[in-house]
């Protein structure tokens, strides 16, 4: 029997870190001809991530405009991605989490008639508003897929509560854990000086929904805890949308023990991950990724799509509030107990073996010639 074309679309930085293990196991599977397909949404931070992990994109749709509103990059996404869904007729398209690169090749497999994966199925916070416009992404996504490969039985639950048919789902815990287990092996250091002798506190905040004050509270609770705290250092590395790297840059260039520097590639931020005393994020992927490192995560949001940690007591939410950050960052570096409390290694997303699971699902898919969407 000939082998399935399937083709893995990949946007963004988070997208290539939790696709590449799907890609390595299409490799190895008997049945697949894997190919690539970046939409470059985000341009220089996806083709560092790629670079990490070693895969060259088969086809490139370069898609990237300075700061691009969403009308026009999902317009322009939706025609470009119909261009090589015909040109490339492959029988599974793959896509994962929640960005615009998602939704369109959803709906773009839905006009063709492509049977569609969604990796990383599930997630929600019942707020359209929150993050926004993953949430309605994740939503939209959810009723063009053929298969779901939840997280974890809770994003299985909801996608149940919306009426997916129970054998269109399977848990099969989070990509992220099979690429940071992968990375966490390497020896890497991250490319800026840190003092050995310091507490690290590493931020990462760039959700659209932190754009303005709230961006503006969190650089002020920033200066408040070095100010308050000789041995702490911050490292920040600042995304380069303009809404997060002007104002960041305003705030907090030349501060005394905040370090801003650029993205960093992903084994540096592991690495840096693991060198921290405790992380400040609004990012979903550092959530599933720290508790696994056994680092406390304060998340800068007020919802969260990913509440198991948050319920293992490894994550907590602090929103943009000044005091209300500056109060949890001091009481974890005050209260050892607080700290060990957080710190304790649950990772409730994974053992390392998601992408393999997925794998193993589109296997059945060998089994016809053509896979119906």
């Amino acid at each position: 029997m000939r082998s399935l074309r399937v083709l893995c679309t990949i946007g963004t930085r988070p997208e290539a870190i939790k696709m590449a293990p799907v890609v390595r196991a299409l490799r190895l599977a008997p049945w697949a001809y894997p190919r690539v397909l970046a939409t470059a949404q985000h341009r220089n931070l996806l083709d560092q991530m790629l670079q990490v992990f070693g895969i060259e994109p088969d086809v490139d749709l370069d898609i990237m405009r300075p700061d691009q509103p969403l009308p026009s990059l999902t317009a322009r996404l939706l025609e470009a991605l119909d261009t090589a869904l015909e040109a490339e007729s492959p029988d599974i398209v793959l896509a994962q989490g929640d960005t615009t690169t998602v939704l369109a090749t959803a709906l773009a497999c839905f006009y063709r008639r492509i049977a569609f994966g969604h990796v990383e199925a599930g997630l929600r916070t019942w707020n359209s508003n929150n993050p926004y416009p993953e949430e309605m992404n994740r939503a939209l996504v959810a009723r063009l897929a053929r298969w779901h490969f939840a997280p974890t039985a809770s994003a299985r639950e909801n996608l149940l509560r919306e009426g997916v048919p129970p054998d269109a789902v399977t848990v099969t815990g989070n990509t992220v854990i099979d690429a940071l287990f992968d990375v966490a092996e390497r020896h890497d250091s991250p490319p800026v000086h840190l003092d050995p002798s310091k507490r690290l506190i590493l931020v990462t905040a760039h959700r659209r929904e932190n754009f303005g004050p709230p961006l503006e509270e969190l650089c002020r609770a920033l200066r408040a805890v070095v100010d308050r705290n000789l041995d702490v250092e911050v490292l920040y590395p600042v995304h380069p949308n303009p809404h997060v790297h002007g104002p960041v840059h305003r705030a907090l260039a030349n501060t005394a023990r905040i370090t801003l520097c650029e993205p960093l590639d992903y084994v540096s931020f592991v690495r840096a991950m693991k060198r921290c005393f405790l992380i400040l994020s609004d990012s979903g992927g550092v959530q599933e990724e720290a508790p696994a490192l056994a680092k406390p995560v304060l998340v800068l949001r007020t919802e969260t799509e990913r509440p198991e940690a948050v319920a293992a007591g490894v994550v907590r939410l602090v929103g943009t509030d000044f005091s209300t950050i500056t109060g949890e960052v001091q009481r974890l570096l005050d209260d050892p107990f607080a700290y060990q409390a957080m710190a304790r290694g649950v990772s409730p997303y994974g053992d390392g073996n998601a992408a393999a699971r997925i794998v193993g699902v589109l296997a059945s898919a060998t089994r016809v010639d053509r896979v119906p969407a």
